[in-house]
């Protein structure tokens, strides 16, 4: 008998007491949002005279199809994960979504793209306060009974579970009917890195969004609704405005969402979490009015999935700032370079050399804040 998925959704220390408010179940049109405020464009990773609606962010922080070595150890993988900010969080999620965006767009139902970026913080939130607690996006839950064992168990900034994975315990149901998306494997160094954490959370919502409507025939928001319900029991049928499943998971999420777009904290290290007071006035009545009145989709995509690229590191590399010897610059040389000076990795000869971007015959902290201005496109050569 097929096991139904059931995950326990992860709470942050900071969570204050419950705040809950029902739906009031009005219909019709709803509202057009306001477009998103950001109070200073410094606070921005990305080039703030960037068309982010038409472009996306451009991914400033340079991650590639993975964040972390394939043939990393679980602690190292989960290490370079953990020193994500809330900002690089935000903007890993951010990659994806623009990697996908012409499916994600259709699926969806929505135009407004960072109403959809706000729309996974909340979700991001709702599951791990996106690394607001110094976690990164190292975050993990039912894992007790041993790898891929839990059909909860989870990992990552939307607690991705192992049942969105190819290849995982054949008694989970299945979430193979995504062909537009690359489905990974279910292995260690695909379940604990970020990237594909995010990629594979992604698809798993479509995957609800697709049963939502072959399945339950739902429509409108109750569309997206019912996948972000499905993502935390298995089951994106509709169950009555009474339900808790609501009120606690998709209507806290939009919310939340909701929040961080009026509010302005898109780009930068600004979190909330579950249940957080100054949200309040986001869960006032139909929150899902917000969202828009368009009509999620599964009309054809045209574009493929493309498996990754599996890339060799080459020992001879010698690309200034290359500190993991894989022939690029990205966010996974900031992190191995932060390891190595917290005395958790050993450098080869070369990648020393790489590491030395100051250019004064030393690597310490002056590289690694050269390399983080490198990435973060502040200076655009090094000295």
């Amino acid at each position: 008998m097929k096991k139904k998925i059931l995950k326990k959704s992860v709470c942050a220390s900071l969570c204050f007491g419950l705040v809950i408010s029902s739906l009031s179940g009005t219909t019709g049109l709803f509202r057009t949002a306001s477009p998103v405020s950001v109070s200073a464009n410094e606070e921005m990773a990305h080039d703030p005279s960037r068309d982010v609606q038409k472009d996306g962010v451009g991914n400033p922080f340079n991650y590639g199809e993975r964040n972390t070595p394939e043939n990393g150890t679980d602690e190292e993988i989960r290490a370079i994960n953990h020193k994500m900010t809330v900002q690089e969080v935000k903007y890993c999620l951010y990659k994806e979504i623009d990697e996908h965006w012409d499916l994600i767009r259709v699926r969806f139902g929505q135009d407004n793209r960072e109403m959809v970026y706000a729309l996974f913080l909340g979700l991001g939130t709702r599951e791990s306060t996106l690394g607001g607690n110094g976690d990164g996006a190292d975050i993990e839950t039912a894992h007790s009974e041993g790898f891929g064992v839990s059909s909860a168990h989870a990992y990552g900034t939307m607690q991705t579970a192992v049942t969105a994975f190819l290849d995982c315990n054949p008694t989970f149901m299945k979430e193979d009917d995504v062909p537009e998306m690359f489905q990974y494997s279910l292995t260690h160094a695909n379940f604990y890195d970020a990237v594909i954490s995010n990629h594979m959370g992604i698809r798993k919502c479509i995957h609800f969004i697709r049963s939502a409507i072959v399945d339950y025939n739902l429509e409108g928001y109750q569309i997206v609704r019912g996948a972000l319900k499905a993502f935390n029991t298995g089951w994106a049928n509709y169950t009555g405005e009474d339900d808790g499943y609501y009120k606690n998971y998709p209507d806290e999420i939009i919310s939340l969402a909701r929040w961080y777009y009026e509010e302005g904290h898109l780009y930068d290290n600004v979190f909330t979490w579950t249940n957080d007071e100054k949200v309040s006035k986001y869960r006032q009545g139909n929150v899902w009015e917000w969202w828009g009145d368009g009509v999620p989709s599964l009309a054809e995509i045209s574009t493929e999935p493309q498996p990754p690229v599996s890339e060799t590191p080459e020992p001879d590399s010698t690309l200034k700032g290359d500190v993991n010897l894989d022939g690029k610059i990205d966010v996974t040389d900031l992190s191995v370079l932060s390891l190595t000076l917290a005395d958790k990795k050993e450098l080869s000869p070369q990648a020393k050399i790489n590491a030395d971007v100051t250019g004064d015959s030393n690597v310490n902290l002056a590289d690694l804040a050269t390399l983080r201005q490198f990435l973060s496109k502040i200076i655009t050569a090094f000295p």
